[in-house]
């Protein structure tokens, strides 16, 4: 690996040369490939060289189906979206930044313009360009080019990892802060303990809730959340009973779950806020069973594009249930400030790093869920290509 970069050091992009990137070509085909490097950026634009990449599920979902939603793989495309990097060219109109500088990248572009743009949900635009989106190229590559108001600074007491994790930081933040609107002391339930539901219940417990209980089926995530201090409590998900009923398996583990934690049917000692970040159907269900009435349900997780919900329950309880995607204007600045005063702990994610040349098998095992090591993988990172020395491109 270089030694990192200093401020202000001369990081000129070369000319006349290509780059490395680590594309998808197709389902279970992933290659390194050689691509044209950035043009000059414009007046207000930078390019960066992207440093630590942490691997995203939506990376992994695209190399086994070749799909996420109306969102096909059609032709290669560059994977990466959760990325540090360092400035190292400057459009001319750019006085904010310098060359040599650690941030966090915003990786999607919006108009600007539409109604949405303009009302700070950027995050609906139509035209978003968001990186390792079909057919957009993402981050695992030596140089990005993206606007100047999407690079935030990295305060010094922060790594490039965390910086990585900063995006998918601000999905919880989202979530939690801007479509929940979660009040001071509340109580929060997460479902979903892989790391964007561990990055909700951090932020939850970081902005102040009471009680915020994790969920999922395997106890190892749920033990690791309470003992890095990411949620308070967590619930085990139990097997559903021979011949019983979604609905009915979701209303037995709602009831439990109140019973367990002492959460109250009505007022301020009850259930506030869910946040469903798994996708299941019945995790939906046994939120909506858990809340009290007037609570709020936050849908995060894309699992299947129809499930069943009791509407009765929700009319007679006055829910209120918002989908939440991506993040929006002010989720980045919040998610910096809780890191960099110690109110969020992202070091605790990080669990495997690899040189870019090992992109493949940070990729399998972020599939797999383990590293080679036969450890649990949390989070993976992979570092850029820049850190590195020797081609990576397959030769033909």
């Amino acid at each position: 690996m270089s030694a990192p970069p200093q401020l202000g050091e001369d990081l000129t992009v070369p000319s006349g040369k290509t780059q490395t990137a680590f594309v998808v070509r197709g389902i279970d085909d992933v290659a390194f490939e050689e691509r044209p490097l950035p043009a000059e950026p414009g007046p207000d634009d930078v390019v960066v060289a992207p440093k630590s990449i942490t691997l995203c599920g939506s990376d992994n979902h695209y190399i086994s189906h070749g799909r996420i939603g109306d969102f096909i793989v059609e032709k290669p495309m560059v994977l990466g979206h959760e990325t540090a990097a360092v400035v190292t060219k400057l459009g001319k109109n750019l006085t904010n930044l310098k060359v040599g500088q650690r941030v966090a990248l915003e990786p999607g572009k919006s108009c600007r313009v539409c109604s949405d743009c303009k009302s700070g949900y950027y995050n609906r635009c139509s035209e978003m360009v968001f990186a390792a989106t079909p057919p957009f190229d993402g981050t695992l590559t030596s140089f990005y080019t993206l606007p100047a108001d999407l690079c935030y600074p990295l305060p010094d007491n922060m790594s490039l990892e965390e910086g990585a994790l900063i995006e998918p930081m601000s999905v919880a933040i989202h979530a939690v802060h801007k479509v929940a609107q979660m009040q001071h002391a509340a109580n929060v339930l997460v479902f979903g303990a892989g790391p964007v539901g561990l990055l909700t219940c951090a932020v939850a417990k970081g902005l102040g809730a009471r009680q915020v209980i994790a969920v999922d089926v395997q106890e190892s995530r749920l033990k690791f959340a309470k003992e890095q201090g990411l949620a308070y409590d967590y619930y085990v998900s139990p097997k559903a009973n021979e011949g019983e009923s979604r609905m009915d398996y979701s209303k037995r583990c709602g009831e439990d779950i109140r019973k367990r934690f002492g959460f109250d049917e009505r007022g301020p000692g009850g259930l506030d806020l869910v946040v469903d970040c798994s996708g299941a159907e019945v995790c939906v269900q046994t939120g909506i069973f858990a809340l009290r009435h007037g609570g709020t349900l936050i849908t995060v997780g894309m699992g299947a594009p129809e499930i069943t919900l009791p509407v009765h329950l929700i009319l007679v309880k006055e829910l209120t249930i918002k989908g939440s995607f991506r993040y929006g204007a002010g989720c980045y600045r919040l998610a910096l400030d809780l890191v960099a005063r110690g109110a969020v702990n992202l070091k605790a994610l990080i669990s495997h790093r690899y040189a870019f040349k090992d992109a493949k098998l940070a990729f399998e095992a972020n599939k797999a869920g383990k590293g080679q090591d036969g450890k649990p993988l949390t989070k993976a990172v992979i570092f850029g290509p820049t850190d590195e020395d020797s081609s990576l491109v397959e030769k033909k």
